[in-house]
C-alpha cells in the first residue's frame, strides 16, 4: 500500500477524496491536514461532513495536523484540496520536501514545467516532471487535473480532436453549487434563479482546453489553435456539470462516425485497468431528454462523461451540436487527482 495525505481535507473536495480513498486498493490514507483552527483534534470532531455516506471508520478518529510538510511523516502521495491562495504557497513546500503532489487546485496548473493532466487525454505531459524537478531542485513533484467544467468537456473532445480539424468550439455551461462549496452560493441567491457568471471560469475552460489538448516536444507544451469561446452559468442542481457544446469542424463529418468514436473511446488507464478508470469515459445517450443530472451524473461511479443530443446542425454547415455532463466533484475534482495518482504509480 502506498501512503497518501490529503491537504485541506475537511473541506468539500477533501471530503470527497476521503469517500474515494475509503476502500481503495492501492492508497491508504495516513495523513490528514486543515487549518490550525482544526490541527489537533480528531477528524470527526474537526469536520462537518457533508458526503451522503458516514464518515468512514478508518479515519474518524485520526488527528489532524496542520498542513505543514513538518507535519506529514512518511506520507508519499498527498493530494491537495486547498484553496488556490494556499495552495500556491503550500504545495511547493511538500514538492520540495519529497513528495508528489496530485492537486486539485488551480494555482500552479499553468506553470509551464507543471503538469495539467487528464490521463484519458495527454499523459504524455507527465514528462513535464523531470524538467520541474531540474527546474526548482525538488525531489518530489506537483501534478495538477483542470478545473471541473474543462475536464468533462475535453472528455468528449479528445476523440473527435484525434479524428477531425476543429476550428472553432462555443460552450454554454450549467453549473452545480457544489462547485462552488458548501457556503460558497447563498442559498437565496440560487432558490428559483440561475447566475449568469462564475469569475474566472470562462477564462479557465479556454485556456486549459488549449493547453490539454495541445503539442509536448519534451520541454514544453504548444497549445492547440482551434478557437474556444465559453460562457459560464451557475444552476440551482447539487452535483453535476452540464454543458452544451456546438462544434465546427473543418471538414464534412457523418454523425455515425462521430457517435462511434466517442462511444469507443478508450485510452491509457483503460489500457492499464487504473482502478479509478471507467470502462467507458465517454457515455453516449440517444434519448432526446438525457443527459440529466440526477439520472446521470453518477455514470461509471461518477467518473465518465455522458453525452446526449448529438446532432448536426441544419444552418452550419460542418457544425455539431450536444449536451455532456459530468460530475463535477468527482470526475472534476477528487476523483480526477486520484485517478493521475493512480497513473503516475503505476508508470513512474
Amino acid at each position: 500500500m502506498v501512503n497518501v495525505g490529503i491537504l485541506g481535507a475537511t473541506g468539500m473536495v477533501g471530503q470527497r477524496f476521503i469517500q474515494l480513498l475509503e476502500d481503495h486498493p492501492k492508497f491508504e490514507i495516513t495523513a490528514l491536514t486543515a487549518s490550525q483552527r482544526s490541527a489537533g483534534k480528531k477528524y470527526q470532531d474537526a469536520v462537518t461532513w457533508h458526503m451522503d455516506n458516514p464518515i468512514p471508520e478508518s479515519v474518524q478518529d485520526m488527528v489532524v495536523v496542520d498542513t505543514d510538510p513538518s507535519q506529514v511523516k512518511d506520507v508519499e502521495i498527498v493530494f491537495s484540496a486547498l484553496p488556490a491562495d494556499n495552495a500556491a504557497v503550500v504545495e511547493p513546500k511538500f514538492a520540495a520536501a519529497g513528495m508528489k503532489v496530485a492537486s486539485n487546485a488551480s494555482a500552479m496548473r499553468m506553470e509551464p514545467d507543471v503538469p495539467l493532466v487528464i490521463p484519458e487525454v495527454n499523459p504524455e505531459h507527465l514528462d513535464l516532471i523531470e524538467t520541474q524537478q531540474k527546474n526548482r531542485g525538488w525531489d518530489g513533484f506537483i501534478v495538477t487535473n483542470p478545473n471541473c467544467s474543462t475536464i468533462a468537456l475535453v472528455m468528449t473532445l479528445k476523440p473527435l480532436y484525434d479524428q477531425y480539424d476543429i476550428n472553432r468550439v462555443y460552450v454554454s455551461t450549467m453549473q452545480a453549487v457544489s462547485g462552488a462549496g458548501y457556503n460558497g452560493v447563498p442559498s437565496m441567491a440560487m432558490i428559483d434563479n440561475l447566475v449568469p457568471f462564475i469569475g474566472g471560469e470562462e477564462e479557465k475552460m479556454e485556456s486549459e482546453t488549449l493547453h490539454l489538448l495541445g503539442d509536448f516536444d519534451g520541454e514544453t507544451v504548444e497549445p492547440a489553435t482551434f478557437g474556444v469561446s465559453t460562457s459560464c452559468h451557475r444552476v440551482p442542481v447539487v452535483d453535476g456539470h452540464t454543458e452544451a457544446v456546438f462544434m465546427e469542424m473543418d471538414e464534412e463529418f457523418r454523425l455515425e462516425d462521430v457517435k462511434k468514436s466517442l462511444q469507443t473511446f478508450q485510452a491509457l488507464p483503460q489500457k492499464l485497468n487504473l482502478y479509478s478508470a471507467p470502462e467507458h469515459p465517454v457515455i453516449v445517450r440517444e434519448e432526446e431528454n438525457r443527459p440529466q443530472p440526477r439520472m446521470d451524473r453518477m455514470m461509471g461511479k461518477g467518473m465518465a462523461v455522458t453525452v446526449g443530443r448529438l446532432r448536426q446542425d441544419p444552418v452550419f454547415p460542418r457544425s455539431l451540436k450536444y449536451v455532456l455532463l459530468g460530475h463535477n466533484t468527482v470526475r472534476g475534482a477528487a476523483g480526477a487527482s486520484i485517478l493521475n495518482a493512480e497513473l503516475i504509480n503505476e508508470i513512474m
